[in-house]
């Protein structure tokens, strides 16, 4: 145990780095932070479990911070933990800069997520745990790292707090420990203008442990920590009531703390005093980028520390492969996620299926090959399809989780979130699934997936105003161009953020699977029917085979010599421009048949491609039942796309084909009167 006198000027260290971030950077967040520095503090030195020489160690404990406007506080941290120079702090905000204003995902740099929108991170957090249990229940006790994590004001009032309380209190996350800083204070008001509740009630009745400190307090913190790391049966929350500003004078040198202004912007901006806050805190305010000696000696213990915990830990480890060198080779491949080779042509998918119940097949097999494989439901299993998983193991229970299926219950960002988190901890391949117009709830989640590079596979089903009968409210019209912007935009490795697939038939459905379980650096988005859709035409090969063309994005499945027009969609519209065809062909016109599964795949192949594919010049008909928006692109000025411009209606799918011009009739009818 520290001196608390040397714990205490640690955490001014912290305080003095962050309020100067912000104040050099001329915009942040400093009073959270210094508010939060004694938490971060013992965390850091003397409870978290890494590997200083190895951030990607698989047994490390994880960190995750849910209010990305703390990112002082964690910059600071880690700066006297080593990752980061006193010159990077400097650079905060700035452009090529290490330290931007909210954290992004660095695990070189001891960043375990990207975070800013608040309430995700602690979710992240939780689906790391739920990862953590999953692979404790197949490796056993060799698993036996915390995931800790740090919430605010705002993260508690987010919505996203009730799915992930409810989940995480009803599953027993035990090994999860969140720091809730309560300093009552937010970035316009004071938190009891916006609320009243009790969180202590509210988390207990989750089935939570909470313990309430005075979160400034050394003594405190660090009894709370022990407490939790305890705990066997429940998740922890310690809400830890701090001070917002904590050290903040005035120029009279009376005290500034407790102060809303300091929330969102400089000290001097607020109307405190730089100067008299950092000498107040033991800092020189010409030069407050320093570490101090007791800092220094703090962390310097600290790694000699980590030295002989990881050594202990990589020693057990060690022996433990010796004697179970075939987990020991499931964890190596689990964590490198290498898959088992999986022969996608054997699954035999049902003639003319929906594709929600070929993805289902898929699934089954999955769930039979890929042992590290998390399927997630959010109340939907048997519409979803996922059910198809969820035959072949069962859901996770507290204090047993040796089945592979998450019922999310009807809580869809949750879900989502939980997912990216289970990613995010590695050694797992999760799925997650609902109806497609619910993606809605889970975008602000896949945006983050998609900035963090997280492989986290969506399956959304019931793709189009074909749900029928359930109205315009179930019947997604706009959401495929929605999630496709994400096709466009392009991460910061310079490829496309996001991997969305949406197959025309069964087989197709297999081939999109593939692709979705190799794609190991974005997100992957599955857009799947609840109708039945006829299987494609085959020109003497397999229909499976044929289907492996998909992996181009799009590709000609069917080609008359010397065509007149190209016939192009994604989904089961394809199957109705093959019925548009016959029409056509009989009155004499030539077609070339194009399936998009993925125009962003499609945009990334080599020009020769896209141009013997889709010819400039070539009349073009899109047909999509999404917003015409989908295709436009594609199609350009030499054509037209027939697309939904208004929200669905309800009526038997049929119907709605009939009544939407979504018929090979149709079809015909707009293409002839386009030559």
């Amino acid at each position: 145990m520290n001196n608390n006198t040397l714990m205490n000027k640690a955490a001014d260290n912290i305080r003095i780095l962050s309020a100067s971030m912000v104040e050099r950077a001329k915009s942040g967040h400093p009073g959270g932070a210094m508010g939060g520095a004694d938490f971060i503090n013992v965390l850091f030195s003397e409870f978290l479990e890494y590997d200083p020489q190895d951030p990607t160690w698989e047994s490390r404990d994880r960190f995750f911070l849910d209010p990305g406007h703390m990112s002082p506080m964690l910059y600071s941290v880690l700066c006297l933990s080593g990752k980061f120079s006193l010159d990077e702090l400097k650079e905060f905000r700035q452009w090529g800069s290490p330290t931007p204003g909210h954290p992004e995902i660095d695990l070189s740099r001891g960043v375990e997520n990207t975070s800013g929108p608040l309430g995700q991170g602690h979710a992240y957090a939780a689906g790391a745990a739920i990862a953590a249990k999953f692979l404790q229940a197949r490796l056993g006790d060799i698993i036996d790292h915390t995931i800790y994590s740090y919430i605010s004001d705002g993260g508690i009032q987010e919505e996203i707090s009730q799915g992930v309380g409810r989940v995480a209190g009803h599953l027993g996350l035990s090994n999860l420990i969140m720091f809730y800083d309560s300093n009552n204070i937010q970035l316009s008001t004071t938190t009891d203008a916006v609320t009243s509740e009790d969180v202590a009630k509210k988390y207990e009745a989750w089935n939570w442990k909470v313990i309430n400190i005075d979160g400034n307090n050394v003594d405190e913190i660090r009894s709370a920590l022990k407490e939790a790391k305890a705990e066997k049966e429940k998740p922890t929350l310690i809400i830890g009531n701090t001070v917002m500003g904590r050290g903040a004078l005035a120029a009279d040198c009376t005290s500034f703390e407790c102060q809303v202004s300091t929330h969102g912007q400089p000290l001097s901006a607020a109307g405190a005093d730089f100067g008299q806050t950092i000498r107040n805190l033991g800092g020189d305010p010409e030069n407050p980028f320093v570490i101090f000696p007791e800092s220094e000696e703090l962390y310097a213990g600290r790694r000699e520390e980590l030295k002989q915990i990881v050594s202990a830990k990589r020693a057990k480890l060690d022996e433990w492969a010796r004697t179970n060198p075939e987990l020991a080779e499931k964890k190596r491949k689990w964590f490198a996620r290498e898959l088992p080779k999986i022969d996608w042509s054997a699954i035999q998918q049902k003639p003319n299926d929906a594709t929600r119940s070929a993805s289902a097949k898929v699934l089954g097999e999955l769930a039979q090959q890929v042992e590290n494989m998390v399927v997630a439901s959010a109340d939907l299993s048997n519409s979803d399809k996922t059910d198809g998983f969820l035959k072949y193991t069962k859901a996770f229970v507290k204090g047993d989780f040796s089945g592979a299926f998450l019922q999310a219950g009807v809580s869809e960002f949750t879900m989502s979130c939980l997912s990216i988190g289970m990613s995010l901890h590695g050694g797992v391949v999760p799925a997650c699934g609902t109806f497609f117009v619910f993606s809605d709830y889970m975008k602000p989640s896949i945006r983050v997936a998609a900035l963090m590079e997280t492989p986290v596979i969506f399956i959304w089903t019931h793709d189009a105003f074909r749900v029928g009968e359930d109205g315009p409210t179930h019947q997604p019209v706009e959401h495929e161009a929605q999630i496709r912007l994400l096709e466009k935009l392009q991460n910061h490795h310079g490829k496309n953020s996001m991997l969305v697939l949406r197959p025309a038939d069964a087989n197709e459905t297999s081939v999109a699977w593939k692709m979705a379980m190799e794609n190991s650096k974005t997100p992957t988005g599955l857009i799947l029917s609840r109708q039945n859709i006829k299987d494609l035409p085959t020109s003497g090969q397999s229909r499976f085979t044929e289907a492996l063309s998909a992996e181009k994005g799009a590709y000609i499945v069917q080609d008359d010599a010397e065509y007149d027009v190209i016939l192009l969609a994604s989904g089961s519209e394809v199957a109705t421009l093959v019925e548009g065809a016959d029409l056509l062909r009989a009155d004499g016109v030539k077609v070339r048949i194009v399936s998009v599964p993925s125009e962003g795949l499609f945009r990334s192949q080599p020009a020769e491609y896209q141009d013997a594919v889709l010819p400039k010049g070539k009349k073009k008909f899109g047909l999509t039942a999404g917003l015409p928006v989908t295709l436009e692109g594609l199609v350009g000025s030499d054509g037209v796309v027939w697309g939904m411009t208004s929200f669905g209606f309800s009526a038997p799918y049929k119907v709605l084909d009939e009544k939407l011009g979504y018929t090979g009739k149709n079809v015909y009818e707009q293409v002839k009167k386009m030559l």
